[in-house]
C-alpha cells in the first residue's frame, strides 16, 4: 500500500483548519499525478494565516501555534494529537495583526506592523502562559493588562510613523513594517524581517526565559527591497532573506550567535525582463532531504494582480550554505525568444538557478512553499493559492518541477500557509 503524508493549511478568511492527505504515484510512473484530497476540516478560533508546528513530544502529540486573524487580533495555541484531533489550548491578544509566528519550549513570538510580542509557554503542554516575574523595564518595555501578559512587548518604529496598526484587512502594517519572525536553529537568535523599514532586525534570546535584546538593525542590500521573511540554514552560519518588492532573495552570514549579519549573495526570482512591481515576493526555504547539508534553496513569487501567474524558484547550495555560482544558471530564467528577441548578457543574478517554474495562478496573497518528504529521489513541497482557493503539492527530482497533484479547500476560501506533520 503506498504511503501518504498529511499536513495542515490555514486560510485567510475562514475560521478553519483544514487536513489534507498526500499520496505520492509509485516510483513507476514517475510522469502519473498522485492524490491529494481534504481529510479533515476542524473550526478554529479565527482565519490562520500563519502556521507553526513544533517538534514531536514524547507523548506522540504536536503544538501547533498560529495567527489569528480575529478582533482584537491575536496569536492561538493548539494540540495536535493526531491529523484529525486538533484541539485548542488557548489564545492571547496583540496589539496588531500579526503576520507570522514562532516558537520554541519557553516562548512563542509574534511580528505585525509596529508591533510583536513575546508570551510564555508552558515547556510541557506547550500552552500559553502569563509570565513569571520578569522586569519589564527594557528597551522593548512592558504592556497593558490582559487576560495573558506578554512576556515582552516589541515595537519596530522608528522616527517615521507606522502607517497603520496593522490591524486591518488590506495587510496595512502587515506590508508596510515587521512581517516575519523566525528563530536560529540554536534558538539563540530571533530574526524579524521589516518590509517598511528595509532591514532585518536582529534579537538575542534569553535562553532561561526567552526574553528578547536587541542586537541590531540590519539595512537591506538595495533601497526599497522589502524584507518580508528571513530562515536559516541548518548550520546557523547564514540566513535567506525573500525581498517582497525587488523579488530577491539575499544571503547572509552571521557571526556572534548569529546576530550580527553580513551580505554575501543576492539572487532573482522572477524572469529576465519581468517587472518586479508585477509581482511580490513571498516564502524561501532549504529543503530537507539532505539533513543539516540541504542542497536546494526553495523561493516563491506571487502575482500582484489576479492573473499574473508567480514563480517558484530552485536554487542550487553549496554544502557550506551559499549559492552555487559556479553553476550556469537554468534556461528557464530567460522569457521565450519570440517575445524578446534580444538577449541581455548572462546576469550573476542568476547564477545557480537549477528551474524557474511559473505557477498554475498568482497564488493571490499565498503561493507560499513548504518543503515536505521525499520519496524515491522526489522532493515535494506544498503551494498555497488564495486566488482560486487551490492547494497543490509540487514535485522536485533535481531536474525538473512537476505539479504532482491539487484539490480546492471550499467555495471562496484562500488557502494561506502549510505545515506538514
Amino acid at each position: 500500500m503506498a504511503q501518504s503524508f498529511d499536513f495542515l493549511v490555514g486560510t485567510f478568511n475562514t475560521p478553519e483548519l483544514y487536513t489534507l492527505r498526500f499520496t505520492p504515484a509509485s516510483a513507476s510512473s514517475k510522469e502519473s499525478s498522485g492524490d491529494l484530497q481534504v481529510l479533515h476540516c476542524a473550526s478554529a478560533v479565527g482565519s490562520h494565516s500563519w502556521l507553526h508546528l513544533s517538534p514531536l513530544k514524547e507523548d506522540g502529540t504536536r503544538n501547533l501555534y498560529a495567527t489569528a486573524w480575529t478582533e482584537p487580533p491575536a496569536v492561538v495555541a493548539y494540540v495536535v494529537k493526531s491529523p484529525t484531533d486538533i484541539q485548542l489550548l488557548d489564545s492571547a491578544p496583540t496589539r496588531s495583526r500579526s503576520g507570522y509566528v514562532t516558537a520554541s519550549e519557553k516562548a512563542l513570538y509574534s511580528a505585525g506592523g509596529a508591533t510583536g510580542e513575546v508570551f510564555s509557554l508552558d515547556p510541557k503542554t506547550g500552552n500559553i502562559i502569563p509570565p513569571p516575574e520578569f522586569d519589564g523595564a527594557r528597551e522593548n518595555g512592558a504592556g497593558k493588562s490582559s487576560d495573558i501578559q506578554p512576556l515582552q512587548l516589541l515595537s519596530f518604529t522608528l522616527s517615521k510613523p507606522q502607517r497603520d496598526d496593522g490591524s486591518v484587512m488590506d495587510f496595512g502594517g502587515l506590508r508596510h513594517g515587521a512581517h516575519s519572525a523566525d528563530l536560529s536553529p540554536d534558538g539563540s537568535a530571533l530574526y524579524v524581517a521589516d518590509i517598511g523599514r528595509d532591514c532585518i532586525w536582529t534579537f538575542s534570546v534569553d535562553p532561561e526565559t526567552g526574553a528578547l535584546t536587541r542586537a541590531e538593525m540590519h539595512k537591506s542590500p538595495r533601497s526599497g527591497d522589502g524584507p518580508r521573511h528571513v530562515w536559516p540554514h541548518p548550520s546557523g552560519k547564514f540566513v535567506y532573506c525573500v525581498q517582497e518588492h525587488s523579488s530577491m532573495v539575499d544571503v547572509f552570514s552571521t557571526t556572534n550567535r548569529g546576530v550580527n549579519l553580513l551580505h554575501e549573495q543576492g539572487v532573482r526570482i522572477v524572469r529576465e525582463y519581468d517587472e518586479p512591481s508585477d509581482f511580490w515576493a513571498d516564502e524561501v526555504r532549504t529543503s530537507l532531504s539532505s539533513g543539516r547539508k540541504p542542497k536546494y534553496l526553495y523561493a516563491s513569487v506571487r502575482g500582484l494582480k489576479e492573473g499574473k501567474q508567480g514563480y517558484v524558484a530552485v536554487y542550487k547550495l553549496t554544502e557550506e550554505g551559499k549559492i552555487d555560482t559556479s553553476l550556469e544558471p537554468d534556461y528557464t530564467y530567460r522569457p521565450p525568444m519570440r517575445s524578446y528577441p534580444i538577449l541581455k548578457p548572462e546576469s550573476p543574478e542568476y547564477r545557480g538557478l537549477l528551474k524557474l517554474w511559473k505557477t498554475p495562478t498568482s497564488g493571490g496573497w499565498a503561493n507560499a512553499i513548504q518543503p515536505g518528504p521525499t520519496v524515491d529521489g522526489v522532493e515535494y513541497l506544498a503551494l498555497t493559492d488564495s486566488e482560486q482557493g487551490f492547494v497543490f503539492v509540487l514535485g522536485w527530482d533535481g531536474d525538473k518541477i512537476r505539479e504532482a497533484a491539487r484539490t480546492k479547500l471550499g467555495d471562496g476560501v484562500g488557502a494561506a500557509t502549510a505545515v506538514w506533520l
